[in-house]
C-alpha cells in the first residue's frame, strides 16, 4: 500500500467517522501510545487498554508477573508515577463537530490528564467514566495527550495519616480502586495503573443520547406495558423524531436536558427466566433521534421482561430470605465471582463468555459479584442476560472500614450513579448489595480492641458507615432506579457466622468450616436463610502448576508453590482436613487429585444440606467460582479455565432434580429435591452393592415429588449391620420423565459410602477406555472404581472424579470437549498403595 493510498483512505475514514448530521465516536486507544516512569526520559511502546505491570512485561523490563516468585520482586512498581502519552491528528471536518467530548471509560486511578499541555483533567476512581468536552482545547492537525498516574498506594497512605485512628483494611480504603489489586488470600499484589478501558472522542451535533432506561409497568400473560425513559441532551432546539422500534413520535425539544418518558405494549409477551426454569427470553430495541430523515444518534439495548422480589416476611423460624422470579419462589445455585485477572485488559469477552458458560454447565442460576472487585465488563452482563444467570451484584467494597468525608461519599456517589445507569436495563441484575462483610467484620472480627478506639472514634467511624451505606447509596439508587430494579441488601452478610440469629434471618456467610477448622460434618447443622459464602480450598491441577513452575519446584515445600498459596495456613488447613478423611498420599500429583476430591466432598456435604433445608434455606452461593491467576484457592475453576473435581460435583449437586442421602443415628434419609416448576413423578431404585459387583439388597418404588425437599425413604441401619461396612456402597437412582409428549427421561444418581475415604477396602480397578465417535468415550471397570479422573490436556469432560461400579452393570458415556485421543485416568485406589 502506497504512502498516498494510505493518506486518501486515512481522509475518508475521518470524513466517515465525522458527517455532521451523525454523531460518532473514535478510539484513542489505537494510536501510538508511549509510557514510562516519571522524571525518566527512556519512552517504550504501551498497549492501550492496559496496565503498567502488562507494558513492563511486554517490553521485556520485568519477567512475567506471575511466574515463580516473582511478584515479591515487582512491588516496587506501585511505589513509581508513570506517565503515558500519544499524539494524534485531527481534521478540519472533525473539528467542525458542534460538540467533542473526550470520554475515559477507565483510568487506574489517580490521574492527571493533560491536553496539548494544559491540565484537562484530574481523576480518582478507577470505577468513573470520566467525560469532558475537549472542544476548545483540540486543534486541527497533532494533538498531544499525557496522562500522569501517580501512586494509588503513596496517596493513600499520605491519606491514611490525616485521620486520628487507623480505618480496618489499611491505605486501599481511601482510594476508589479495586482492593484486591492490594492482595487477598487467594490474589497476588500488584498495584496496578493504567488506562485499563478505552479512550475515545465523541463527536455530536445538535443532540445526542445520554442515558435510556425503562419502567415495567406491568407484566401479564397478555400485555407488558413498559415506560422508556430517554434522556437526552439537547444543543439545538427544535423538532426531532424518536424512534423505539416500530414506535415513532416528534417532539419539541428545548436547549439543555430533556427527558422523554414513551410509552410502549408487548403483546403475548414472553418471560425471561433463569436458567433450569425457561428460556431468558430478550427483546432487541434500537432507540434512535432523527432530524429532516437523518439519523442524528442510537442506542441499542436488550431487555428482559420478568418480576423479581426479595421476600423477607417473619416465620416460624425467624425472618424469610429468598427470590421470587415471576412470582414463583427460586432456590438460588451459584458461585462468588471475582475479577478473572490481575490485570483487567487481558479479560476478553470470550473470557467472560466462558466463566458464564461454566455456571451453566454446572447448573447454576445466579453469580454473585464480589466486593472486592470491580464491577464487570458489559461482556460479562450480556452472557448473564443471555444465559439465565442472576446477579447478586456487590458495590464495590468489602472486608473494611471507609471514610466518610464529603469528598469522598460524592466520588461514591458518581460511581454509584456510572454504573448503576450502565448496568440497570440488565434482566441479570436481582440485587444489589452495599457492601461484602464490612457489617460483620465491624461487630465481629475486634476491630475496636485491635486498633484501640476511643468511643468517640468507634462512634464516628460506625456513623460514617451508616451514612455510605445506609443513606448516600440507597438514597442514589432510589434516584435512579425505577422500583421493580430497586432490591437493596446493605451488607452481605447481614449478620456474622458466629452468632446464633446468623442462621435465623438474612443471608450468611459460614467459615466455621475452614476458618474455624470445624469438621465437614458441621454443614448439616449450620445451614441459613440463604448461604451467600462458604467454601473450601483445592490444589489446582498439575497442568496448572506447570504453567508457572518447574518440574523440581513441584512440591509442597517449593517456594514456587507456597508463593501461589496465599492463605497464611493454606496448606496447613488442608493437611488437617485430608488426614481426617483420607490417605493422604506423598507424590505431589496424588497428593493435588486427592485435595480436590476433599474440596469436592466438603462442598457437596454444604450444598445438598442447603438444598434439604428448603424452603427453610432458599440459596447456596459458594466461594469461590474463579481465580485471578494461578493459584491455590477456594474456587471451582482455576484460572486457566479447568475444572476442578469440585466444580463436577457442583454440576451434579445443582441439579434441577437431585437425590441426596441423609445420615441419622438409627436412618438413612434418601431426599429428592427438585428445583423445577412442576411436579414429577418416576421411580426410586436403590441397590446396595458390595465392591465385587454383587447386590445384595435393593428396593424400587414410584413417586410423585413436589417442588421441595422430600424425604421419600427412610431406611433403617440395622438392614446393613451384617455386611462389611468398609466394602459395600449404597446407590440411589431417581429415574423421571422431563419432557412426557417426548418421551425423554432424566435420572439422577448418588452413592452413600459406610465409612471415610481412608477406610474403604478398595481392590485395584482394571478401568477400561473405549473411544466412541463425536467425541466421546465409554470408561467401565471390573471393580467399584472411586472418583475415576480422566486426563487430556486442555480438555473438559462431561462428567470427572466420577464412582462406577462393576462391568456390565455400570458404564458411563463421557463427551470431551475436544478430540479423544490419549485420556489419562486415575482412581483413588492409586493413592491408596
Amino acid at each position: 500500500m502506497t504512502y498516498m493510498f494510505k493518506k486518501i483512505l486515512l481522509f475518508l475514514i475521518l470524513i466517515c467517522c465525522s458527517v455532521s448530521a451523525q454523531n460518532a465516536y473514535r478510539d484513542l486507544s489505537s494510536e501510538n501510545w508511549t509510557f514510562h516512569k516519571q522524571n525518566d526520559s527512556q519512552k517504550n511502546k504501551a498497549k492501550i487498554p492496559g496496565t503498567i505491570h502488562t507494558d513492563l512485561f511486554e517490553n521485556k523490563l520485568i519477567p512475567d508477573p506471575f511466574l515463580g516468585t516473582n511478584e515479591k520482586q515487582l512491588q516496587w512498581i506501585e511505589n513509581e508515577n508513570w506517565e503515558y502519552e500519544t499524539k494524534f491528528n485531527l481534521s478540519k471536518t472533525e473539528l467542525k463537530n458542534q460538540n467533542i467530548d473526550l470520554i475515559f471509560e477507565g483510568l487506574d486511578t489517580y490521574a492527571n490528564v493533560y491536553l496539548n499541555g494544559k491540565l484537562f483533567l484530574e481523576t480518582d476512581n478507577m470505577f468513573r467514566t470520566w467525560k469532558q468536552s475537549a472542544k476548545k482545547e483540540l486543534q486541527i492537525g497533532e494533538n498531544h495527550l499525557k496522562i500522569i498516574f501517580k501512586s494509588a498506594s503513596n496517596i493513600g497512605k499520605e491519606e491514611a495519616k490525616k485521620l486520628a485512628y487507623i480505618l480496618p483494611g489499611d491505605e486501599k480504603v481511601f482510594t476508589r480502586k479495586a482492593q484486591y489489586h492490594y492482595g487477598w488470600d487467594w490474589g497476588p499484589r500488584f498495584v496496578t495503573c493504567g488506562i485499563y478501558r478505552p479512550i475515545k472522542l465523541q463527536f455530536w451535533n445538535d443532540i445526542k443520547i445520554e442515558n435510556i432506561s425503562y419502567e415495567q409497568i406491568s407484566l401479564k400473560n397478555d400485555l407488558a406495558k413498559l415506560n422508556f425513559i430517554v434522556d437526552l441532551n439537547c444543543q439545538k432546539s427544535g423538532t426531532y423524531l424518536l424512534k423505539i422500534n416500530d414506535f415513532l413520535k416528534s417532539y419539541s425539544l428545548k436547549n439543555g436536558k430533556n427527558i422523554l418518558q414513551i410509552p410502549y405494549e408487548i403483546v403475548n409477551p414472553k418471560r425471561w427466566w433463569c436458567n433450569g426454569l425457561g428460556e431468558p427470553n430478550l427483546y432487541a430495541f434500537q432507540v434512535s433521534v432523527s432530524k429532516k430523515k437523518k439519523n442524528i444518534d442510537s442506542k441499542k439495548l436488550n431487555i428482559g421482561l420478568r418480576t423479581i422480589e426479595l421476600v423477607q416476611e417473619n416465620d416460624a423460624i425467624g425472618k424469610s430470605f429468598y427470590f421470587k422470579l415471576n412470582g414463583k419462589p427460586i432456590f438460588m445455585k451459584g458461585a462468588n465471582y471475582i475479577p478473572p485477572d490481575s490485570f483487567l485488559p487481558r479479560v476478553t469477552d470470550s473470557v467472560y463468555q466462558s466463566i458464564v458458560k461454566n455456571s451453566v454447565d454446572a447448573n447454576m442460576n445466579m453469580i454473585r459479584v464480589w466486593g472486592g472487585g470491580v464491577y464487570a465488563d458489559d461482556a460479562f452482563y450480556d452472557a448473564c442476560d443471555k444465559n439465565g444467570i442472576l446477579v447478586w451484584q456487590d458495590f464495590m467494597f468489602a472486608c473494611a472500614m471507609y471514610p466518610s468525608d464529603v469528598k469522598f461519599l460524592e466520588n461514591v456517589k458518581q460511581e454509584v450513579v456510572d454504573n448503576v445507569n450502565r448496568l440497570q436495563n440488565h434482566p441479570s441484575i436481582a440485587l444489589w448489595c452495599g457492601n461484602n462483610e464490612n457489617d460483620e467484620g465491624w461487630h465481629n472480627w475486634g476491630w475496636q480492641k485491635q486498633y484501640n478506639y476511643s468511643e468517640a472514634d468507634s462512634t464516628s467511624i460506625w456513623n460514617g458507615y451508616k451514612k455510605l451505606f445506609h443513606e448516600v447509596i440507597p438514597q442514589t439508587l432510589d434516584s435512579l432506579l425505577a422500583k421493580e430494579k430497586n432490591i437493596y441488601w446493605p451488607s452481605s452478610p447481614s449478620i456474622g457466622w458466629g452468632r446464633k440469629e446468623s442462621l435465623l434471618q438474612g443471608d450468611s456467610h459460614y467459615w466455621g468450616v475452614w476458618w474455624g477448622m470445624e469438621p465437614f460434618e458441621i454443614y448439616k447443622k449450620k445451614v441459613g436463610r440463604f448461604m451467600s459464602e462458604y467454601g473450601f480450598q483445592g490444589i489446582p491441577s498439575v497442568e496448572t502448576f506447570k504453567k508457572f513452575a518447574i518440574e523440581s519446584e513441584l512440591h509442597l515445600n517449593s517456594e514456587v508453590v507456597k508463593a501461589h498459596q496465599k492463605h497464611p495456613t493454606g496448606f496447613q488447613t488442608i493437611q488437617t482436613y485430608m488426614e481426617r478423611d483420607y490417605k493422604v498420599p506423598t507424590k505431589f500429583e496424588e497428593y493435588v487429585y486427592v485435595s480436590q476430591l476433599l474440596q469436592a466432598e466438603g462442598m457437596k456435604t454444604a450444598i445438598e444440606a442447603h438444598r434439604r433445608a428448603k424452603p427453610n434455606c432458599m440459596g447456596t452461593l459458594f466461594w469461590q467460582l474463579n481465580d485471578c491467576w494461578p493459584v491455590t484457592s477456594w474456587s471451582s475453576v482455576d484460572y486457566f479455565g479447568n475444572w476442578k473435581a469440585f466444580h463436577y460435583q457442583a454440576k451434579k449437586s445443582f441439579q434441577n432434580v437431585l437425590v441426596s442421602f441423609e445420615e441419622k443415628e438409627t436412618v438413612i434419609d434418601v431426599h429428592i429435591i427438585n428445583d423445577g416448576k412442576a411436579k414429577v413423578g418416576g421411580n426410586l431404585n436403590l441397590e446396595l452393592w458390595d465392591f465385587n459387583g454383587a447386590i445384595l439388597w435393593q428396593s424400587e418404588t414410584g413417586y410423585s415429588v413436589d417442588n421441595k425437599s422430600n424425604v421419600l425413604v427412610s431406611i433403617p441401619k440395622s438392614i446393613f449391620s451384617k455386611f462389611d461396612k468398609n466394602k459395600i456402597v449404597l446407590r440411589a437412582t431417581f429415574c423421571h420423565s422431563y419432557d412426557e409428549l417426548a418421551g425423554k427421561i432424566d435420572c439422577t444418581q448418588s452413592e452413600f459410602y459406610f465409612v471415610k475415604p481412608k477406610e474403604l477396602k478398595l481392590e485395584k480397578p482394571e478401568i477400561t477406555i473405549e473411544y466412541l465417535p463425536n467425541n466421546e468415550i465409554k470408561v467401565s471397570t471390573n471393580t467399584v472404581a472411586k472418583n475415576i479422573y480422566l486426563y487430556q490436556e486442555g480438555t473438559t469432560f462431561s462428567d470427572n472424579y466420577f464412582d462406577l461400579l462393576t462391568y456390565p452393570f455400570d458404564r458411563k458415556i463421557i463427551k470431551l470437549s475436544k478430540p479423544a485421543k490419549d485420556v489419562k485416568v486415575m482412581s483413588l485406589y492409586d493413592t491408596m498403595k
